[in-house]
């Protein structure tokens, strides 16, 4: 790697913000203020009070209200994250077979999760190369579709649609863990739509959010009846039940219900989900308009129709070293540019979540550019 250190970006050119993680994500100050307000009387204080449940109510009421949830489906939350919602799946929502899609390392980890239990009916998994998609078919027999809305670890993202021609009683589920948010959806085309709010929603990680259709709540509620074995962690008929008394079984991280409650009323208070979408779309096109003029840049996702516009990929020239680039950067205060580390490209991976500002972006990329340019 070249010799990094003399090189310094001058303040003129630096973003006013230099966190551009996909996850952990960019947690606005204004909302750490207010966490710090309320600290006292929050943090440290039992899950099963009304000081807790008010936040989780809050949380859930304004993300009801954020997605203009459909009538009948309900705000579901539990701890763990989107990896313990992959096995709550396996345990509580598959009854014996799914057809899975996998473009990427998320989405071919839940199909992992799903092909190992023991239980289950062999799944079809339709897979693709990382930086294309992969697409859902009907099948008989296949009791539940999956299918990431945004790939995190590519920059791939794919419309949500339920599957045409499905067993009526199929669900669709959507790891949405990157796109919700950020990007467009009809929650009424999924059964599940789920993430954890350390992307889009400005929080830390911890729990898993999850919008159930009546048809999910119903298949949970039967898969249980079976009398199939359910760890208690994973039993996602309690998690419905007690995320309808405002609380989770276990007890959660507080800060991150506080932060993801922060963000969704700031993003609802500038205009919802239609002024995120724009947001991250203005972000995306500042960042592949840039890739596009450059003669050392390109998108990754070669496809403009599936290119994400909350997580962006950038392939660089070979000769020019995405690790000395992403070591310059985090030495003048602009972090986590760097690409997933299994996918192996010299490349970086710029997160373009609500709370990133556009004109941030711009920054990065004149960064980048006096980087290469020096390098």
């Amino acid at each position: 790697m070249a010799d990094t250190s003399p090189i310094r970006i001058p303040d003129s050119l630096l973003p006013e913000d230099g966190r551009f993680g996909c996850g952990p994500s960019k947690v606005r100050p204004e909302a750490v203020e207010a966490l710090s307000r309320v600290s006292r009387s929050y943090l440290g204080t039992s899950h099963r009070q009304k000081t807790v449940k008010d936040e989780v109510a809050r949380l859930r009421r304004s993300m009801a209200e954020f997605f203009s949830l459909p009538e009948g489906y309900e705000v579901i939350l539990s701890n763990g994250g989107a990896t313990a919602f992959w096995d709550t799946a396996v345990f509580g929502l598959i009854r014996d077979r799914a057809q899975l899609a996998t473009h990427g390392e998320f989405s071919a980890k839940f199909a992992a999760a799903v092909r190992s239990a023991p239980f289950l009916g062999e799944p079809t998994v339709v897979s693709a190369a990382p930086g294309t998609a992969a697409t859902l078919v009907a099948e008989a027999g296949v009791d539940v579709y999956g299918i990431p809305h945004n790939e995190t670890s590519t920059g791939v993202s794919v419309p949500v649609r339920r599957v045409a021609g499905a067993d009526a009683d199929a669900l669709l589920l959507i790891d949405a863990t990157s796109g919700a948010g950020g990007l467009d959806v009809d929650v009424a085309e999924s059964d599940v739509y789920y993430f954890a709010p350390q992307k889009c929603f400005g929080s830390d990680g911890g729990i898993w959010l999850g919008l159930f259709s009546p048809a999910a709540i119903e298949r949970a509620r039967s898969v249980k009846a079976s009398g199939r074995y359910i760890p208690a962690f994973l039993d996602l008929v309690t998690a419905i039940d007690q995320s309808r008394l405002e609380q989770t079984y276990n007890t959660p991280a507080l800060s991150t219900i506080f932060l993801a409650a922060e963000q969704t009323e700031w993003m609802l208070a500038q205009g919802g989900l239609d002024w995120a979408v724009k947001r991250t779309a203005e972000s995306a096109a500042i960042i592949y308009g840039w890739a596009e003029r450059s003669s050392v840049a390109t998108p990754f996702v070669t496809d403009p129709a599936i290119r994400s516009n909350v997580v962006a990929t950038i392939d660089l020239a070979p000769e020019v070293s995405a690790d000395a680039v992403n070591a310059v950067l985090r030495a003048n205060g602009i972090v986590d540019t760097d690409s997933y580390r299994k996918l192996g490209r010299n490349q970086l991976r710029v997160a373009l979540f609500p709370a990133v500002d556009p004109s941030d972006v711009e920054r990065l990329t004149q960064c980048i550019d006096h980087v290469m340019e020096r390098l």
